[in-house]
């Protein structure tokens, strides 16, 4: 019998308008640097050969615009960068970005996350896994769709190395404080401060982030690490 899948409804579908500069960047560029994971063959990915070469990989789910990605790809280019989100006009203005970055270390993937790592993603394959400033669903009734949930983040400790490093920020204080829950209940993870994590000074300043100091909230971020 197959075993039950641990699947988070971790995102709202949303199609998106893209501009023609999205657009004709897309076109010119998703045969190269993305792929659907609804399109990919049955078993693992094949990272190596996507990427032309053997490096560590950082899957950061849910980069936006791409603003903060591309930077941190750009930072590290012996790191193989693996992006995944479901809203075609932030992964074309991602590409974008690498493109005119001349990145050779960044791919973009369009889906769900949580099937890329449970279906095609094999355990210890990453080195870090981002999430930064995901969707809060702030409402109690749709605390379920959040991303962060016990059955991702023990998918994830089981993809990362030993050592490899859950990284997570919000500006959401009760988000803060579920995440800082569930991770801490992962026997797989530790955490590598006394709660919350000083903010990384190579970690860029997202829209979110300065919006949030704008109206007042505080940013926290947790790092986590793969015993």
């Amino acid at each position: 019998m197959e075993a039950p899948r641990r699947t988070v409804v971790s995102f709202v579908n949303r199609g998106g308008r893209m501009t023609v500069g999205q657009t004709r960047a897309w076109e010119r560029l998703w045969p190269s640097l993305g792929q659907n994971i609804r399109e990919l063959p049955a078993g693992p990915l094949d990272l190596d050969e996507w990427f032309g070469r053997v490096a560590p990989v950082t899957l950061e789910i849910g980069p936006g615009m791409g603003e903060t990605t591309a930077a941190l790809a750009e930072a590290e280019p012996d790191t193989n960068y693996l992006a995944v989100d479901v809203y075609p006009p932030g992964l074309a203005q991602l590409m974008m970005r690498a493109e005119t970055a001349e990145l050779k270390n960044l791919r973009v993937m369009r889906g769900d996350a949580v099937v890329l790592l449970e279906d095609h993603l094999p355990p210890a394959s990453l080195s870090r896994v981002r999430i930064y400033y995901p969707d809060p669903w702030p409402k109690k009734k749709h605390h379920k769709r959040r991303i962060v949930q016990p059955s991702l983040v023990a998918v994830v400790a089981e993809r990362l190395v030993p050592g490899g490093t859950l990284h997570l920020a919000t500006d959401w204080e009760h988000y803060a404080e579920h995440m800082l829950e569930v991770c801490s209940a992962e026997p797989l993870l530790r955490n590598l401060h006394d709660g919350w994590a000083p903010r990384p000074s190579w970690r860029p300043m997202t829209k979110f982030e300065s919006r949030a100091e704008e109206e007042g909230r505080v940013s926290r971020d947790l790092i986590f690490e793969r015993i």
